[in-house]
């Protein structure tokens, strides 16, 4: 639901909500409300009230953006309201038109939170991820940077793993905006996802986005080697579905990017090979589920990851149904360090070399960055991290 649209039905509900009280007030016998001609009583009265908190407490909900139940509270307070309306028909049948618009805001919530939602899926397949994942991992020593190229130990030094638990999961939640092509419109979203490592590395992404004046969520999953893509407009309508071996590739590469930028503290376990290009560059060959895909990553003065780089990805036509190999590069444009001490990407970019040359399709900026996380949101019941 777009913010206009949003508030909105935010406003509406609230005067919505209010107009009830003119049947608890005339109900209980408060006040004389000559805009109410049949008799209430007190029970009509009650009746009037819960409809009213009801209402009220979906406008509430809906502008607070929590909690994921709301639409069943909008899906009973319009019952409820529709049934004092009944009551009092020829005063109150004006109301019936905003429970209508109720009841399709609350089913539109179950569509886009409840069950059956993208997001109750993404809800339920990170908590089985998470679930999969070492809960006590060993600490990340200095000995374990040995082999590896000079630049790569630098960063993973500099990131503050070394001391830590090594990476076994990470959360991040992030914001930005997303296109299709160079000249096509940008769209803002937000986005979540889980990361897995270790054997079994999954990845789970959900993104929502806004299209046109439509909301569309975007729903990734990469489990046991396989890729899919999913997304809806208005949590209803199919707009893309998109699987096989090439997204399998190039979610492939995607896991392999989330590693070295969001989990230095991943990486010497990972099954990659890795070789010194020079001073500030290096290349890494990660092998996983029968994939095997290739990055260059480029290092600062200061010794943070700058850009990712890798001919192995392939670009997905808007419908999703077919794929293009083309060089694909996420720059990173700035780092902080958090509260933990450990340094996190604050932004960067996704680029395709298109034909007609380089072009920016994402630009993304982190919120939050949480590593060995055991709960899908992120930071209740993280792993404790001990000081280096």
């Amino acid at each position: 639901m777009t913010n206009v649209l949003r508030w909105a039905v935010v406003v509406a509900l609230v005067c919505h909500g209010l107009i009830h009280l003119l049947g608890v007030a005339k109900g209980f016998g408060w006040a004389r409300v000559p805009q109410l001609r049949e008799p209430i009583g007190v029970g009509g009265g009650a009746l009037w009230l819960l409809a009213g908190l009801l209402v009220l407490a979906s406008a509430a909900f809906i502008a607070v953006g929590a909690p994921v139940w709301w639409w069943l509270v909008a899906g009973c307070g319009a019952l409820v309201s529709q049934v004092a309306i009944v009551m009092s028909w020829s005063d109150a049948r004006a109301g019936t038109l905003l429970n209508v618009a109720l009841v399709l805001v609350a089913a539109y919530g179950f569509l886009s939170v409840g069950p059956p939602s993208f997001h109750a899926q993404w809800q339920e397949r990170a908590t089985h991820a998470l679930a999969d994942v070492d809960p006590a991992p060993a600490v990340l020593t200095e000995t374990d940077l040995d082999g590896l190229p000079a630049p790569l130990a630098e960063y993973i030094r500099r990131s503050g793993a070394v001391g830590r638990p090594r990476v076994v999961s990470l959360y991040a939640d992030f914001h930005g905006r997303i296109r299709s092509g160079p000249d096509a419109a940008w769209m803002t979203f937000t986005g979540k996802q889980i990361n897995t490592f270790g054997p079994r590395p999954q990845r789970l992404f959900i993104m929502d986005a806004t299209r046109s004046g439509l909301p569309v969520t975007v729903l990734h999953a990469y489990q046991d080697a396989t890729a899919t893509m999913r997304a809806k407009a208005i949590s209803l309508v199919t707009v893309v579905d998109a699987a096989g071996p090439e997204m399998d590739r190039g979610e492939t590469v995607t896991v392999f990017n989330d590693l070295v930028v969001l989990a230095p503290g991943a990486i010497v376990d990972a099954p990659v090979r890795w070789t010194t290009v020079d001073a500030h560059h290096v290349r890494g060959v990660f092998a996983h589920g029968g994939q095997t895909v290739t990055a260059d990553l480029t290092f600062d003065e200061a010794g943070d990851l700058v850009d990712f780089v890798s001919e192995d990805r392939l670009r997905a036509s808007d419908d999703g149904r077919s794929f293009t190999p083309q060089r694909w590069s996420t720059p990173l444009s700035g780092h902080r360090d958090d509260e933990q001490g450990q340094r996190v990407p604050t932004s960067g970019q996704g680029r395709w070399l298109a034909p007609e040359g380089w072009f920016t399709y994402v630009e993304l900026h982190f919120d939050d960055v949480a590593h060995n996380v055991r709960s899908a949101d992120g930071t209740a019941g993280a792993v404790p991290v001990p000081r280096p």
